[in-house]
């Protein structure tokens, strides 16, 4: 689905912009691709960090661990740096609606993010300048737009954004009042996800693993409303 969706951005006139089913389901073809290599990164690093409390650094199964670790991160570096691209050069300069310019910096900012996970040292904070970028291009836009985007993708912009703050940037208090401020702005669909999920937060800051599952699953449930609710 992936090539295919390359395929079609690729045949656009330069002066044409993608469908609104179109964007959805390249958006949908690059996560479906990604989600399963972000999962299996998040579990060998769980089972690389128990190794070495249990074992030490020098206990050779670590090799095996790592060098897996390291095979995920660049099929993960692949996929991100292709959509990087598709959406610099093609969909978010093409973009002229409120709605797509919007739904396109998001995905840009998104895919700066996953980079940003699991790279270290100067690409890392790299990566997370430009998804910081991102999302406040994107919060611009549908703030400033004529139409204003839908609430779909305010909310996917909102509640990413806060994502960001709290796993990338470790900044806890501003991740939630970011969430909150938004929540407010939004329809009760916004309401009542937000509700459900990151004001939690105010309620359970016992663990920090508590606090990243309820972000997760928050994050989860705006990419279901954004692809359902998008006309």
């Amino acid at each position: 689905m992936v090539e295919f969706m390359e395929k079609v951005v690729a045949a656009l006139p330069e002066a044409e912009e993608l469908t609104v089913e179109e964007r959805n389901l390249l958006s949908v073809a690059y996560k479906n691709v990604v989600s399963s290599r972000r999962s299996s990164w998040r579990v060998v690093c769980s089972i690389e960090q128990k190794e070495v409390e249990s074992h030490g650094e020098e206990w050779d199964r670590l090799i095996a661990i790592r060098d897996y670790r390291a095979r995920i991160e660049s099929e993960l570096s692949s996929i991100c740096e292709t959509i990087l691209r598709i959406l610099e050069r093609h969909l978010v300069p093409s973009a002229t609606a409120d709605d797509a310019k919007v739904f396109f910096l998001k995905m840009k900012g998104d895919y700066h993010r996953y980079l940003a996970e699991f790279l270290t040292g100067a690409p890392r904070k790299e990566a997370a300048d430009s998804t910081l970028s991102c999302y406040k291009a994107a919060q611009v836009g549908y703030r400033c737009g004529k139409a204003g985007a839908r609430a779909p993708v305010r909310l996917g912009v909102a509640l990413n954004f806060s994502v960001f703050y709290f796993e990338i940037l470790n900044s806890y208090d501003k991740a939630c009042t970011l969430a909150k401020q938004e929540s407010y702005k939004d329809s009760t669909l916004v309401m009542q996800l937000l509700r459900d999920k990151p004001y939690a937060l105010e309620y359970r800051p016992e663990t920090i693993t508590d606090f990243s599952h309820l972000f997760r699953g928050a994050q989860d449930d705006i990419a279901e409303e954004t692809r359902l609710l998008s006309p």
